[in-house]
């Protein structure tokens, strides 16, 4: 077969592969919608994550450290921030309520510190109490190790469990060769603490030498969203992939979820980072984006405001600016939905106490997905 001809050949086998990826995964634009959107906070630069207080108001996150109480249509920095370090996409990041606030008054914040040895930083989770505008009785509860003076991949989400143990993620910081597999190393992990920052004696590496005795799972590149299952309870992550290969997984104990060994992604140069895109003793991602949407922020839809949604999984897409929502069967995603297109990078989404979802969009604020009548 001539050279010409050969090429000719591969390019449209390539062709239908690409397509039939891209119809496998493709995004849908509604036609109509179940809400209408309206603007609750304005003035946010990088609203990196937020949580609702008893008494209705909001805590807010800006990357910048900021640390925002919206109240009554009033923006007020709270005092007594820890010290963040800013570098790249490192800065003061999500802000979560212990399950029993309105008892303890416990509030949790992840942000990039300088706080440890070597230069640079590395993620770090506080807890604290809100007292006369400022956060009091602070105290940190786990900061990785290994400070860096890369800006890339800090994670970072949290969320409890039924059990009440905290859920935190940090990403590979950039050190995809060193940190994802490595034990003994922080970074490209999923972790599990007490409420006061104990290490539950059953983690999976308690007793291994030398491990870092609070992970519960390893082989993560930048998890960047945490929710917990409504029925099975169990922790769901989202984590950016590079050029492709973002992941929906279900975290499970002691688990390798495989980066960087295995990947449906490639380097952003367009080069391969491995041929394996699974392996013995590694786990399958529950669902893949190729093109990358970058996600951040993930909830479930628990509530009855928004028809047909109920069960769906939201996810936001930095890259795309949008918000996804995924149809669900069990574990597995059979649509996917386009929401709120053009509005900017979605930063954040949850749903509030009130059963509405809440948006938090770079450059913009929150917005409120208002049910239509």
């Amino acid at each position: 077969m001539k050279k010409s001809m050969l090429f000719i050949v591969l390019f449209v086998v390539m062709l239908n592969f690409s397509c039939a990826q891209d119809a496998e995964n493709k995004v849908i634009t509604p036609d109509s919608f179940p809400f209408t959107v309206e603007q609750l906070v304005d003035e946010l630069q990088i609203p990196w994550g937020f949580a609702f207080l008893p008494d209705g108001s909001m805590l807010i996150t800006e990357k910048s450290g900021d640390l925002i109480h919206f109240f009554d249509e009033k923006h007020t920095k709270i005092l007594n921030v820890p010290e963040i370090y800013q570098r790249g996409q490192g800065g003061l990041m999500d802000v979560i309520l212990h399950p029993d606030y309105e008892k303890n008054g416990w509030l949790y914040l992840s942000y990039a510190s300088s706080e440890g040895e070597g230069k640079g930083g590395n993620t770090a989770i506080m807890r604290a109490k809100l007292k006369d505008g400022a956060l009091t009785d602070r105290k940190v509860l786990y900061k990785g190790e290994g400070n860096t003076t890369k800006g890339q991949h800090f994670g970072s989400r949290m969320v409890f469990d039924r059990d009440g143990y905290l859920f935190f993620s940090i990403g590979d910081r950039g050190n995809r060769d060193e940190n994802p597999q490595d034990l003994t190393r922080d970074g490209g992990k999923i972790y599990r603490i007490m409420d006061d920052g104990s290490i539950p004696q059953d983690n999976p590496f308690v007793g291994t030498d030398g491990a870092k005795t609070a992970i519960y799972s390893y082989g993560h590149r930048n998890p960047q969203g945490l929710a917990l299952h409504p029925e099975s309870g169990k922790v769901w992550d989202h984590e950016h992939g590079p050029r492709g290969g973002d992941e929906i997984n279900i975290i499970e104990k002691g688990v390798n979820y495989g980066w960087p060994v295995i990947t449906y992604g490639i380097n952003y140069s367009g080069t391969k980072i491995t041929d394996k895109t699974e392996m013995e003793g590694m786990a399958q991602p529950i669902y893949q984006w190729t093109p990358s949407i970058a996600p951040s922020g993930m909830a479930f839809v628990t509530s009855d405001k928004y028809p047909g949604y109920k069960g769906s999984l939201l996810a936001g897409s930095l890259s795309f600016q949008y918000l996804e929502r995924l149809v669900l069967e069990g574990n597995k995603v059979v649509k996917r939905e386009k929401l709120l297109g053009d509005l900017g990078r979605v930063r954040d989404v949850r749903q509030g106490p009130d059963g509405l979802i809440y948006v938090a969009v770079e450059g913009k604020g929150i917005y409120k997905l208002v049910p239509k009548k």
